[in-house]
């Protein structure tokens, strides 16, 4: 068995470590902080239990395919639920509930605009094939050639992919209601850029989101965190935390140890599930780099996200689990972190309120509220810029909610920019990885594979298939994969 190190415990970190060990593989985790998860971890305070990062999940088939691949089920681990309304969108003159149920989004779209509940029909009919294309054939290639896109599937159903076509078009052709374009159109922000820069074949996610549903398992989602440890515990997986990797040894152009301040690790493959512009950047000498600086600095990066934790002593009402407070001009605040970029001047929000649903992660007749900002990357980071945002957003949701928020918090937590850099070491401080520009999709990513050193491999949001959760844990199932094809391991 060769020895393979896997630096970083994320979705793709733990997905990578899984495949390979029920291969065969001698796995190891080397994680810089105490425990796993990475931006999906979780912390606690008297009884309040904050996700730190992702709070609900689309593509539920993604995660039942990884568990169903080590012969498991997700409800051997956590209960899921499925949310309804799955989130509420809060505009300046309207509100906006998604329902779970089909007819009752047909029923809603035909409320809002006379014929829209048909339109909707075709357009979910597209979008539901774009999403049999995109995660089922071109998310699970490796990117290396642009050959693996002649695949007979792809090449027959090119017309419908429309990959020259933004998204925001797409959606702008088949409906004419403000508050309905904006209800479809949210799901591709967490793509990491402007609908009007999205290529049309993200219309997956609207299918996935809206048509498929938003699900939150109970405990938090450190719970889907906690399963897949369990799963590589199970395989043998070995992990060694607070181990942070300060440089590597290269003999023959392979890497023979990574190393920690204090400890040497040796190893015969190495997979870097960190953050792939640090690791080429600030870890390998500059002879081993794939990619320059310069290649680095001119990428258009996911926004990153001024968050918020907050404990609140009593319940709140007009919160769902998920809410939207789309009050200010989307435009204004997209182009703020795309073109200029600068601090929102009217900044949209996000509030989750997960003791909506769960009991679990806040003490009886309490709150635990999660508000994140998208920002650009990059951009200065103070707690004097923190303290006018909390006040910006508290001021918004005391208004809405007809209550005095800052007179209710017991605890307030931020997490910013110089904290992503910190504690992920994430380039600019961004939040999701690339952004999914056209320029940016598939075999224009960074690629999976070092072009300079033999045993080196990389896996998450900066490459191959993108950014989110199922995406990630199709990135390390796509290296374990390519490793276990080449017989390298």
């Amino acid at each position: 068995m060769k020895k393979v190190t896997v630096i970083g415990s994320g979705f793709s970190g733990l997905s990578c470590a899984a495949y390979l060990a029920k291969n065969g593989c001698d796995v190891t985790v080397l994680e810089k902080n105490d425990k796993c998860g990475g931006r999906a971890r979780q912390f606690t305070h008297n009884g309040f239990k904050f996700d730190m990062g992702p709070s609900w999940f689309w593509m539920k088939d993604v995660f039942d395919k990884f568990f169903n691949d080590f012969n498991k089920k997700s409800t051997d681990f956590f209960e899921t639920i499925k949310l309804d309304p799955g989130f509420q969108i809060i505009f300046k003159d309207n509100l906006l509930k998604l329902p779970s149920n089909w007819d009752d989004i047909l029923d809603l779209f035909e409320s809002y605009e006379k014929g829209s509940s048909e339109n909707l029909k075709k357009f979910m009919i597209e979008a539901e094939a774009k999403y049999d294309i995109g995660i089922n054939t071109l998310v699970q290639k490796p990117g290396l050639s642009i050959f693996e896109l002649l695949d007979l599937k792809v090449i027959n159903n090119l017309s419908k992919l429309k990959l020259f076509t933004s998204y925001r078009s797409l959606v702008h052709k088949s409906f004419k209601n403000k508050y309905l374009r904006s209800l479809l159109e949210f799901p591709v922000l967490f793509l990491g850029t402007a609908p009007k820069d999205t290529p049309s074949i993200y219309s997956l996610m609207a299918y996935s989101g809206i048509k498929e549903g938003t699900f939150y398992t109970m405990g938090g989602f450190v719970s889907v965190i906690n399963a897949m440890k369990t799963i590589c515990d199970e395989l043998g997986v070995k992990f060694k935390f607070n181990f942070d990797v300060e440089n590597i040894e290269i003999k023959d152009y392979k890497i023979e140890s990574v190393n920690s301040s204090n400890s040497k690790f040796s190893t015969e493959i190495v997979i870097c599930s960190a953050d792939y512009n640090f690791f080429e950047q600030k870890i390998l000498p500059k002879k081993y780099q794939s990619y320059t600086d310069r290649y680095w600095q001119s990428r258009t990066m996911s926004p990153s996200s001024l968050l918020f934790y907050l404990g609140v002593s009593k319940k709140i009402k007009n919160l769902e689990h998920h809410n939207l407070f789309f009050d200010e001009d989307i435009e204004e605040h997209i182009d703020d972190i795309y073109k200029k970029p600068i601090w929102p001047k009217k900044p949209l929000f996000y509030v989750c309120c997960p003791s909506k649903t769960d009991n679990e992660v806040a003490p009886k007749d309490k709150e635990n509220i999660f508000i994140l900002i998208p920002i650009a990357p990059g951009i200065e980071d103070t707690s004097d810029i923190r303290k006018k945002y909390y006040d910006i957003v508290l001021d918004r949701l005391s208004k809405y909610c007809q209550i005095d928020f800052k007179r209710i918090i017991e605890y307030e937590r931020s997490y910013c920019i110089n904290d992503f850099i910190s504690d992920y070491n994430a380039f600019k401080g961004n939040a999701y990885g690339l952004a999914n520009t056209l320029s940016q999709t598939a075999n224009f990513k960074p690629k999976i594979k070092s072009k300079k050193l033999k045993n080196l491999f990389y896996t998450g949001q900066l490459t191959v298939p993108g950014p989110g959760v199922p995406p990630s844990l199709i990135s390390g199932k796509v290296v374990a994969d390519y490793i276990l094809n080449k017989e390298l391991c």
